[in-house]
């Protein structure tokens, strides 16, 4: 079987998620796999070359091809922003995402390399939320500050997926929407 970077990417994405950046081997993933360490050399340099790709895949699919996608299908600001509220609660695709966005944090709390990619990802989020309440009509400090506050909603909901009833959830859902988007 022909193994691509991809194949390991998510490979070694599972194992981050699952373990933890120190369990992200390379003899590690070759066993998983069942295949030699050299099919890995095949397509990285090194175990560096491999964490580098992963945070380059996680950054471009979860903030990149997302806002080309919103970009692209020209969604309302104010739709966007009722859709990105919804978000956290997509069923399987938020937990996965959000059990990406866990582990590569954890990982960013002790490595410089990840969280310069993190970093980068926070302040792109952040600019895209903050064009969104921008056109919208809110000046630049009030749609920095909702945007952020969007954006830790997100966070949190992702976090604390499992606290709350349904209805509970769909208060507060409707609640953050309607204060993000009052007084314009």
């Amino acid at each position: 079987m022909q193994l691509t970077p991809n194949d390991w990417i998510r490979a070694a994405t599972e194992l981050l998620i699952h373990r933890s950046i120190d369990a992200v081997r390379v003899d590690v993933l070759a066993k998983i796999m069942e295949v030699t360490r050299g099919s890995f050399y095949w397509h990285f340099k090194d175990r560096e070359d491999l964490l580098n790709r992963v945070l380059l895949s996680w950054q471009d699919a979860q903030t990149e091809q997302i806002i080309a996608r919103y970009r692209k299908q020209g969604v309302q600001a104010e739709d966007l922003i009722r859709e990105l509220v919804e978000l956290p609660f997509h069923g399987r695709a938020a937990l996965k995402g959000a059990s990406v966005e866990l582990a590569i944090r954890a990982w960013a709390r002790r490595d410089e390399m990840a969280r310069r990619v993190v970093d980068a990802v926070d302040a792109k989020r952040l600019v895209y939320l903050q064009e969104c309440f921008g056109e919208l009509g809110f000046a630049e400090p009030d749609a920095k500050s909702r945007a952020f506050v969007l954006y830790c909603y997100m966070q949190s909901e992702s976090l604390f997926h499992n606290q709350g009833s349904t209805d509970d959830k769909q208060r507060r859902q409707r609640f953050v929407a309607e204060t993000l988007l009052a007084g314009r």
